[in-house]
């Protein structure tokens, strides 16, 4: 195999204008922050029931895409598969700060950013949110660990040394996805929570569109530089992860809802996201499912160009931030079963399904956290040989 070349990201006049909308849309979710920390959270669709809104759904969907787009990484070094090596860096990088734009979003969507040395100083490790802390810095570390060591040309020689840290950023990435699916796994209070099954669908979830954002970026990234990053081969390889991530996420999904369906007491959650819960019922359907999962599987399965793969991909992602809604914002608007057996009535809205209606603010520090993350990545490939030499076009 011929010897793999790096070079740096030389913005072309396309791309520029791209990241000045990236830009734009990043002051627009500062912006956002700004005006919720000096309001308050009464001005979003927020409230004692729905306690996570969007800015959470474009957090969590960002840290589970960053574990995913890891994998091209891992396969190159840990599955000592070649042919993935030219996107290792690419891809550790944009794990990197798809993580970092999700944490961006949860830290300035706490009401009170400034606290957030009590949460790094102060812990109860009974509690999986004083875990994951560990786990997302040390996926930082790590990841940027094992990017130096793709990068030096006196470690890389090493090849044992590579696959050891290779094998590290893996094997933690499963960790930490893990610990993310726990995070509403182990809240047995919410009924369309409490399950295991939510870890490894979560791995699944991050295959997929971390694999998903990964190929968008490589192609926007390859078209800017005039080269041919991804060769039709590979895209035929990506091609069949999709399909195979795609039918895991829908797989586990099935196993997820069966499994409360087993148990009596889970009828009502299952009944309300499945057929009664109104919106959260549509974009579970229609979202995740259909324009999320079964569309782009349709349009795969139909063709094998390049438009079609990046088509799938764009629509993998829609299904995932649609996922994120339906279970998030969907899992706090079903009642607290506070007396199982009993019905509850107050003037605190017990036995009601909650009302969630998302304000602009919130919006715009989701996107903003996106756009972060991306206009990140595009700085950093500006400044580090990431992007290998492919073909001319």
């Amino acid at each position: 195999m011929a010897t793999l070349t790096f070079h740096k990201l030389t913005p072309g006049a396309g791309l520029k204008v791209l990241l000045a909308l990236l830009a734009v849309l990043v002051a627009l979710g500062l912006a956002s922050a700004y005006v919720m920390e000096h309001e308050g959270h009464v001005i979003t669709g927020m409230n004692n029931q729905i306690v996570w809104g969007m800015p959470h759904v474009f957090a969590v969907f960002l840290i589970v895409a960053a574990s995913g787009a890891l994998n091209l990484a891992s396969v190159a070094s840990v599955f000592n598969r070649a042919d993935y090596k030219p996107f290792g860096r690419v891809s550790a990088l944009l794990a990197i700060t798809l993580l970092v734009g999700g944490l961006v979003v949860l830290v300035l969507d706490l009401g009170r950013p400034d606290r957030l040395t009590v949460a790094m100083t102060t812990y109860n490790f009974r509690s999986i949110f004083a875990w994951n802390i560990y786990l997302y810095t040390g996926f930082v570390v790590i990841v940027a660990a094992y990017l130096f060591v793709m990068m030096d040309r006196g470690v890389s020689r090493f090849a044992a040394v590579a696959t050891a840290v290779g094998t590290l950023a893996f094997v933690w990435r499963l960790i930490l996805t893990t610990g993310t699916g726990s995070i509403f796994g182990f809240l047995s209070a919410r009924e369309a929570y409490d399950s295991a099954i939510l870890a490894p669908l979560f791995i699944a979830a991050s295959l997929l569109y971390g694999l998903a954002v990964s190929i968008l970026v490589l192609h926007v990234l390859a078209r800017n530089q005039r080269q041919q990053f991804m060769g039709e081969d590979m895209l035929g390889r990506f091609r069949g992860l999709l399909i195979l991530f795609s039918l895991a996420v829908l797989y586990f999904t099935a196993v997820f809802f069966l499994t409360k369906l087993y148990m009596s007491k889970h009828y009502g959650i299952v009944g309300f996201m499945l057929r009664d819960g109104g919106i959260y019922t549509a974009v579970f359907w229609l979202g995740q499912v259909g324009f999320g999962s079964l569309l782009p599987l349709v349009i795969l399965a139909a063709s094998k160009t390049r438009a079609a793969i990046l088509s799938a991909s764009a629509l993998f992602i829609f299904g995932g931030l649609a996922q994120m809604y339906a279970l998030i914002i969907g899992g706090q608007a079903y009642p607290l079963q506070l007396f199982p057996g009993m019905i509850e009535t107050s003037s605190f809205f017990d036995g009601v399904v909650a009302s969630y209606h998302p304000s602009i603010y919130e919006v715009g520090l989701g996107v903003g956290g996106l756009a972060f993350a991306l206009l990140l990545a595009a700085i950093a490939a500006t400044l580090l040989p990431v992007l290998p030499k492919g073909e001319r076009i």
